[in-house]
């Protein structure tokens, strides 16, 4: 089953990124703009800007775990 790996990025703030793994991607962000997802992204509007697909969920939550401290790669996604 295929797992999905994505960064959003805050409309409202636009300096704020998210890093998060899932197996829907598109109500996984449903719930984040719902107000149902995660604790961080409750209360904004979140714009999807990069997703990578894993074959595996454990393939997804170690990439997770990679870019949520790869800072760079993240700042220079917040430049686009």
């Amino acid at each position: 089953m295929a797992a999905f790996v994505y960064i959003l990025l805050s409309k409202t703030k636009p300096k704020r990124t998210y890093v998060g793994w899932t197996l829907d991607l598109e109500r996984r962000l449903e719930q984040h703009n719902g107000g149902s997802g995660a604790k961080f992204t409750r209360g904004g509007a979140w714009t999807l800007i990069y997703a990578e697909r894993h074959r595996t969920r454990n393939g997804a939550m170690r990439r997770e775990v990679f870019l949520k401290r790869d800072r760079k790669f993240r700042a220079m996604l917040r430049s686009i």
